[in-house]
């Protein structure tokens, strides 16, 4: 990956999504999903590896694994030539994370949608300090507290 600038980049966002080990499946629908998010032009892979956590804790980190009809390798292509941003120390906090016997992945990409907003930001002198995620239950437990509060005033 080149950059002209960092004028060009958006934000950057990663995420790991664990397998019990019989049942990781990276290709079908999550393949699909991808493939249409890079190429709506919404995001840009960085870069992706596959962890695997055995019983004793040790872990491995790979690129490509061995997993039937080629699903880790349908989903690398997709992921092009990217840029190992995660250092080993990154990757060992990850494996510190899963579960003994299963199979991870880690997916990093930039969020090219935002790119031309967040240099707008960084031109005029911009600087993020906070950012994060709500999680999906949350916004669904806010949601739901709305419905009851809705339902117990109309009663």
């Amino acid at each position: 990956m080149k950059l002209d600038s960092v004028d060009e980049l958006g934000p950057i966002d990663y995420l790991v999504v664990e397998f019990p080990r019989e049942r990781a499946n990276f290709s079908g629908e999550v393949r699909e999903e991808l493939a249409a998010l890079i190429e709506s032009g919404q995001i840009r892979v960085l870069d992706l590896l596959f962890l695997k956590k055995h019983a004793d804790g040790s872990f491995e980190g790979f690129e490509k694994h061995e997993f039937e009809d080629g699903q880790a390798d349908a989903l690398r292509e997709l992921a092009g030539e990217v840029s190992e941003l995660l250092s080993e120390e990154d990757v060992a906090n990850i494996a510190e994370a899963l579960e003994p016997e299963t199979i991870a992945a880690v997916l990093v990409w930039e969020n090219t949608w935002a790119a031309p907003f967040a240099g707008a930001l960084r031109r005029a002198g911009g600087q993020l300090v906070a950012g994060g995620r709500i999680p999906i239950q949350s916004i669904l437990a806010a949601l739901d507290a709305d419905v009851d509060a809705a339902q117990t005033e109309g009663v």
